[in-house]
Parts: C-alpha cells; structure tokens; sequence
C-alpha cells in the first residue's frame, strides 16, 4: 500500500464496489446482477484466452456449443458460476477450492489424472504469449507458498490481496491448461471471502478485457519482473480495473 498510487487506486475501487452495494436498486436485483456477472465474466475470461463469443448472445444464456470456441466458453462459464461454491473452501484452504475449479475448466481438454493437479512438466499453455513459465518444482512451491500467504492475517486491502493472487497464479501458470481461467477466478474469491463483493456482482474480468489485452499483458509482465515499480503498475492497472466493473455493474441497473 506504501507503493506510489497504490493506496489512492484501492480507495477508488472500493468506493465504486460500496456504491453498487448500497445502492437500493442492487437490493432486489441482486440475483439477476449475480448471474450476469458471472456470464459476463465467463465471456470476457474467454475472450481473453482468443475466445470471443458476442456479448448480448452470452447474456442471453447462449454461446455454449461443441466449437473450439464454444468449448472455451463453456469452460470459462463453469468456473465463474462454480467460484460462490468455493468461497469457504478458499478461506482455509485456497488450494483446494483452485484444483475444484480447474478440475471443471479442464475437464474436456486434460486426461483425468491432470485434473485439478499441479502440472508434472514444464509445458504450459500461454495463449498470452507471457513466456516461459516457471519450472514444474518452481511452479509447485510458489503455489504451496501462496496458499500459505492467502490463509495469514494480513491488513492488506482485500484488493490487493486479489490482485496478488491473480497475478502470482498467471506467473506461475500452475496447470497444463486452463491456468488463466482459475486465476481469474480467484480475484472473486477474495473478494466474496473478505466481504467486500460478497454476492459476485461485480465482473472483474469485465475490466480486465475492456483495459485491453494487450494492457493486461503489459501490466501482467510488470508484475513478474518482482520490482517495485512494476509491483506498483499492477497493483494499480489492477483496482482500476476491478473498480471499472462496479461502475459498470451499476450502470446496467439502469
């Protein structure tokens, strides 16, 4: 948070998430504004990965097929409506709530005994084009590592600990496929955890793909260089990202 403009980038976000809470009209909508999240966020996580389905056919609950493209779509969906089941499994143990949500991102592309599981080599699927991805026993011990992190007391705004946890797991890319999906995932899962979006109405992914791809990239790429102006450049990419969603979310109640 001492990091320059790190603190002030936080505060924005968590004015636009509180704003779409407390906004009376959130109260009894929130079911429709949960569901549209999540198929937006499932459409935009997909259109980050290469694919793009149109936006209004995903909304209306379509878009799902045997196409490669479909297919991607259908993996990204089952992810973000399975994050509200893992909630307490994240709190205690973040491992596991990861594995169960790869298990269903991967569950047609990988064999079953790759499934929710740590990948054993050191190919992994970069449809970001990031670079190579750390070894499989690097990979492995990060993760151990940040799972240890995310279950510590800590004051750090729950924005920041989202923001940590995504881009550490797209460093990482722990999986042989489908990394990105769970990673995304995973900012909802402190979010709801912390209570500061306990109901998943926001869509992070929203921000993240209307930021650019190649600005995610970018701020992506800032992150793994471990310095702290590139800590810095994420962090803040990162909430103005998130904080372009709630502003988003609101304005679809109109």
């Amino acid at each position: 948070m001492a990091l320059p403009d790190v603190a002030d980038a936080c505060k924005v976000a968590r004015d636009e998430i509180d704003a779409l809470l407390w906004d009376r009209r959130t109260r009894g909508r929130a079911a429709e504004l949960g569901v549209r999240s999540a198929r937006l966020g499932a459409r935009e996580s997909a259109a980050i990965e290469g694919a793009e389905v149109p936006i209004d056919q995903v909304l209306a609950g379509a878009g799902v097929d045997s196409s490669p493209i479909g297919a991607v779509l259908g993996a990204a969906l089952r992810v973000t409506l399975e994050v509200p089941n893992q909630v307490a499994a994240w709190h205690t143990a973040p491992l596991q709530a990861l594995a169960a949500l790869h298990l269903l991102a991967a569950r047609d592309v990988l064999s079953a005994d790759d499934l929710g599981r740590p990948r054993s080599n050191d190919e992994a699927d970069d449809p970001l084009h990031l670079g190579p991805a750390p070894s499989s026993s690097e990979a492995t011990a990060r993760l151990d590592a940040l799972a240890r992190v995310l279950t510590l007391p800590t004051e750090a705004p729950a924005l920041v600990v989202a923001a940590i946890a995504h881009a550490e797991l797209m460093a990482l890319r722990p999986f042989a496929w489908g990394s990105g999906f769970v990673a995304r995932a995973a900012v909802r899962l402190v979010l709801a955890d912390r209570s500061v979006d306990p109901g998943n109405l926001v869509s992070p992914e929203h921000g993240f793909r209307t930021m650019g791809r190649a600005s995610y990239v970018a701020a992506l790429r800032a992150y793994m260089t471990g310095t702290h102006s590139g800590m810095a450049e994420w962090l803040v990419w990162h909430a103005g990202a998130v904080g372009f969603s709630a502003a988003e979310a609101r304005a679809a109640l109109d």
